[in-house]
């Protein structure tokens, strides 16, 4: 009975090495971190996208002036009603298309700064790469590699 009771401790024992050294030989040796605000706030492409959304904003603002004007100018109530709901209906048709067109492009550029990073990381053997924003300690920072690589 004793014997059985060592032999069982000692299974117990072996496989808790074990199980020990095969979680520490899966633990990544190289760890990036990047400051991804850094990288957005430096890149031309999200600068650029940027000022169209401006200047469409200012396109959309003018066109509600004159949708506003066109529709003081009608003399019924009726008629301004008509114009409102055609307006109001535009107005929508063309936030909906200019956020579209926003979210594309920002995912284009998500994906091309993701691309970058990983490519780099690849190239300098790490295992992961993680956001300066969740990481207190440790990590090789390449946020300036990786904001020279970007557009």
């Amino acid at each position: 009975m004793k014997t059985n009771t060592i032999l069982k401790y000692l299974l117990v024992l072996s496989i808790g090495f074990n199980l020990h050294n095969f979680a520490l030989s899966d633990v990544p040796s190289k760890i990036a971190v990047v400051n991804i605000n850094q990288i957005i706030n430096h890149s031309s492409q999200v600068a650029q996208l940027q000022k169209e959304q401006s200047l469409k904003n200012k396109e959309i603002q003018q066109w509600l002036l004159n949708a506003k004007a066109d529709v003081e100018k009608q003399t019924t109530n009726e008629a301004k009603e008509k114009l409102v709901k055609k307006y109001d209906s535009e107005f929508r048709a063309k936030q909906e298309k200019i956020q579209k067109e926003y979210t594309s492009k920002l995912q284009s550029i998500d994906k091309d700064i993701t691309a970058i990073i990983q490519k780099e990381a690849k190239a300098k053997g790490y295992d992961i790469v993680l956001s300066k924003s969740v990481v207190l300690y440790g990590g090789e920072d390449i946020t300036k590699t990786i904001s020279s690589l970007v557009k």
